[in-house]
C-alpha cells in the first residue's frame, strides 16, 4: 500500500538538497518563532494557481501551486492582524515546499502543508521565497470544538464543457461568490469532480482556479472522468492521506491522476474515492480501504461522509452507463455495514436525493417522495447527486427504464422518477448543495446560485432550448432560493464529544 501522508511526493523533492538548511531551521523557528526569511531565496519564478486544500484535519491546510521553476520555496503564515502594509512580522512561521517537475505542460508543481493552526484564527500567507513572492491571500479557522459544522459542495463545475472556457469561468466564479456571500462562515468547500473538460488543458484549469475564494476556503478536491485521464489533477492538488496504489487508477499511474484519500473535520469523517477505477477488483478495493478507514478513524466521528464522482443512482443521462450498473451492485451494501451516512457525488449534472438507502433497498417503503424530514436508522445512507455549479452543462432527467437496468425501475409512488430518489430536478440553473451539521442532525439543501440570465453558459449559447421549473412552464426562482432540503435525524449514538480547546496562548498550537 502506498500512502501518502503530509507532503511527501513522488519525483523529484528538491528540498532533500536545496532545503536541507532551511528544513533545521524551521524547526527552530516554530519552536521560538523565529522565521526563515533567509533561508529559502529563488531567482524570479512564475507563481500561478495557488490552490488552498484540506488538510489532515482542521489543524492543517494543503498549499498547491505551480512554479516556472524548480528552486527552494516555502509558504510563510502569520495571524493576519500582524501583516502591515504587506509586510510579514520576523516570527511568521514557514513551511517548506516540496517542489517537483511536471509531468505534463511543463514548469513544476509545489505543495507545503500549514500545520498546528489555532482556532478562531484569521491567518496572512504567501508562497514563493524571499525576493519572489506570490500576492498575500487570508484564510479563518473557526471554532475547533462542538458538533456544528457547514460546509458546501459543488457538482461539476467541468470548465471548457460548453465550448467556451470565458463563459463556463464565469458561472464557476459566480456560484462561489453567491454561495460565499451566503454562507461566509462555510469551513469546506467540497468537490464533486470533473473541475475541467479536458484533463491537461491548462487554460481550462486556469479559469477554474480564477477565484480568490479557493485562496481562502480549502478546497476538498474529487477526481472526476474528465480530470482523470492526465497528471494536471494530481499537480494542482495535493491531498492527505492518500493511498496511491494501483487499484485507486484506471489506467497508468504514469500518466493518469487517481488515488483515494481521507480526512477528519472537528467530527466528521471525511473518505473520497476515485471512482473512475471500479473494473478489475477496484471497486473492491475502494472498498477494503473505506473499510480500513472506518475501523481506524471511525470510532472517533460522529458522522462519516464519502464523496465519489459517478452517482450509482443517477436520475439523468448517465441512469444506465455499463459502469454506473456494476458500483450500484458492488456499493451500496458495503456502505449500509460500514455506516456512512451522506454520499455525495456529481457526474450527472442534475440533481438528485435519494431515498434512506439500506443494502441497496429502500429502508421505509412508506417515505415519501420529497419528504422534508428523515430518520437514517443504522444503515441508512442518503445519497446526493449535485448539478452544475458552473452552467457549462446539463442534463436532462431521463424516465426509468427496466429494459436497460431491471433493477433501477420507477418509483412506485412517484413513476417518473427512479425507485431510489426522493427528489430528481432539472431547471437547467446553476446551483449549490449546502451541508449544515447540527449534532445529530444532518441538513442538505440544494440552492440556486443562478438564474436563466447570464452567467449560464450552457443556455446563454442555446445548448439548451428551455430554462426554469417545469421544464421551463415556470419562471426561474431566485438567486439563494431553495430547490430542496431535508433534514435527516441520524442519533447512532455514534462519538460525538467536543474535542479538547486549543491553547489560546499563542497563534499556532
Amino acid at each position: 500500500m502506498k500512502l501518502d501522508k503530509g507532503t511527501q511526493g513522488p519525483g523529484l523533492v528538491l528540498r532533500r538538497v536545496a532545503m536541507s538548511a532551511t528544513a533545521a531551521a524551521l524547526s527552530a523557528g516554530a519552536v521560538f518563532g523565529g522565521g526563515l526569511a533567509t533561508a529559502a531565496h529563488a531567482d524570479s519564478a512564475t507563481l500561478t494557481g495557488v490552490v488552498l486544500g484540506v488538510g489532515a484535519d482542521e489543524t492543517q491546510r494543503v498549499l498547491s501551486w505551480y512554479s516556472s521553476a524548480g528552486t527552494a520555496q516555502v509558504v510563510q503564515v502569520a495571524p493576519a492582524s500582524k501583516v502591515v502594509d504587506g509586510r510579514f512580522p520576523a516570527n511568521a512561521v514557514t513551511f517548506p515546499a516540496t517542489v517537483t517537475a511536471n509531468v505534463v505542460n511543463g514548469g513544476y508543481n509545489a505543495h507545503a502543508t500549514i500545520d498546528s493552526l489555532k482556532q478562531n484564527t484569521v491567518y496572512s500567507y504567501r508562497v514563493g521565497a524571499e525576493g519572489n513572492w506570490s500576492p498575500t491571500y487570508s484564510f479563518t479557522t473557526q471554532d475547533f470544538n462542538g458538533n456544528n459544522l457547514d460546509f458546501l459542495f459543488f457538482g461539476d463545475p467541468q470548465i471548457g464543457s460548453s465550448g467556451d472556457v470565458a463563459k463556463d469561468g464565469a458561472g464557476w466564479e459566480d456560484t462561489l461568490n453567491v454561495a460565499l456571500a451566503a454562507n461566509p462562515k462555510a469551513e469546506l468547500l467540497v468537490s464533486g469532480g470533473d473541475q475541467v473538460e479536458s484533463a491537461n488543458t491548462e487554460t481550462q484549469w486556469n479559469a477554474f482556479l480564477a477565484s480568490d475564494k479557493l485562496r481562502q476556503y480549502p478546497w476538498a478536491a474529487t477526481i472526476g472522468n474528465h480530470d482523470v485521464g492526465g497528471k494536471a489533477y494530481e499537480q494542482h492538488f495535493w491531498t492527505p492521506n492518500t493511498d496511491r496504489s494501483a487499484p485507486y487508477y484506471n489506467g497508468s499511474a504514469t500518466t493518469r491522476s487517481g488515488g483515494d484519500y481521507w480526512f477528519t473535520y472537528k467530527n466528521i469523517l471525511f473518505i473520497d474515492i476515485n471512482s473512475n477505477a471500479y473494473a478489475s477488483g477496484s471497486d473492491a478495493a475502494h472498498i477494503a480501504y473505506i473499510t480500513d478507514v472506518v475501523n481506524k478513524h471511525g470510532a472517533g466521528a460522529k458522522h462519516t461522509v464519502l464523496i465519489y464522482h459517478h452517482a450509482i443512482y443517477s436520475p439523468a443521462s448517465h441512469a444506465n452507463d455499463a459502469d454506473n450498473k456494476v458500483r450500484r451492485q458492488d456499493f451500496p451494501t458495503a456502505f449500509s455495514k460500514l455506516g456512512v451516512d451522506l454520499v455525495l457525488q456529481g457526474h450527472d449534472h442534475s440533481y438528485s436525493r435519494s431515498y434512506v438507502i439500506k443494502n441497496g433497498q429502500k429502508a421505509n417503503k412508506d417515505e415519501q417522495p420529497g419528504a422534508t424530514e428523515v430518520s437514517k436508522g443504522p444503515g441508512g445512507v442518503i445519497y446526493v447527486t449535485a448539478n452544475s455549479a458552473s452552467g457549462s452543462k446539463y442534463y436532462d432527467l431521463t424516465a426509468p427504464d427496466t429494459t436497460k437496468d431491471p433493477n433501477y425501475g420507477p418509483d412506485p409512488l412517484n413513476p417518473k422518477s427512479h425507485w431510489a430518489n426522493s427528489v430528481e430536478n432539472q431547471e437547467h440553473v446553476r446551483t449549490y448543495v449546502r451541508v449544515q451539521v447540527r449534532g445529530n442532525k444532518l441538513v442538505v439543501e440544494n440552492l440556486r446560485s443562478g438564474t436563466c440570465a447570464a452567467p449560464n453558459a450552457a443556455v446563454e449559447l442555446g445548448q439548451e432550448s428551455w430554462c426554469g421549473p417545469d421544464s421551463g412552464a415556470t419562471a426561474a426562482q431566485p438567486v439563494g432560493s431553495t430547490v430542496d432540503k431535508v433534514v435527516i435525524h441520524t442519533n447512532e449514538g455514534k462519538a460525538g464529544e467536543d474535542k479538547q480547546a486549543a491553547s489560546e496562548s499563542d497563534w499556532l498550537q
